[in-house]
């Protein structure tokens, strides 16, 4: 499944949303499948998607991309089972994508409205206070100072370079700092949630 770049929508749809499903029941295996077969895809989008931005580095679409793997994993209790889940997906990365281009000081309204991009399902329930447990939990298994800088930029808004500054660090420094720590943690949930789910 992991030429997915290569699948039409639907074909990619009816491969992946039984391995969601299955993972959503509690099979690790299909957690993990699911987790890198939509990352393939996602990835590609955002490359796409930040290049009609004005943006190239590929570390942009690494930190865009971990976000959406984190919400997806926080989001999963979400998911309406009758609803395509590659457009459930597709929607969470693009809102993390506004998200990030809005906090890079980007004007994120030229993107385009994708087809694939339906609206989300489902209220939250007592789920999402266990999704923010884990949250918390990720977030403790960090160092401190990679934990102060992903609060300072992803939760609090601030820019690199002022995160950077509290910290002590080179600009340089806290990018590859938060890249990593969002690495770590999307790790650490995916892990969690394969247990989970």
């Amino acid at each position: 499944m992991r030429k997915a770049q290569g699948v039409s929508l639907q074909e990619h749809e009816t491969q992946l949303r039984p391995v969601f499903l299955a993972a959503l029941a509690g099979d690790a295996a299909a957690y993990r499948l699911f987790l890198e077969t939509i990352s393939v895809r996602l990835r590609g989008y955002l490359r796409q998607m930040l290049a009609r931005a004005g943006r190239s580095e590929a570390s942009e679409v690494e930190d865009v991309l971990q976000e959406t793997l984190l919400a997806l994993h926080l989001s999963r209790h979400t998911y309406d089972p009758a609803s395509p889940v590659t457009a459930w997906a597709h929607a969470i990365a693009r809102y993390k994508l506004v998200d990030y281009l809005r906090r890079s000081g980007r004007h994120a309204g030229a993107l385009p409205l994708d087809d694939e991009a339906y609206q989300l399902a489902g209220p939250a329930d007592n789920t999402a206070s266990e999704a923010r447990l884990d949250l918390t939990r990720a977030m403790a298994a960090l160092p401190e100072r990679t934990r102060g800088l992903i609060d300072r930029v992803k939760l609090q808004g601030t820019t690199v370079a002022e995160a950077a500054h509290a910290a002590g660090m080179t600009e340089t420094a806290a990018k590859v700092a938060i890249h990593r720590g969002l690495q770590a943690m999307a790790k650490f949930l995916s892990r969690r949630g394969a247990r989970s789910a």
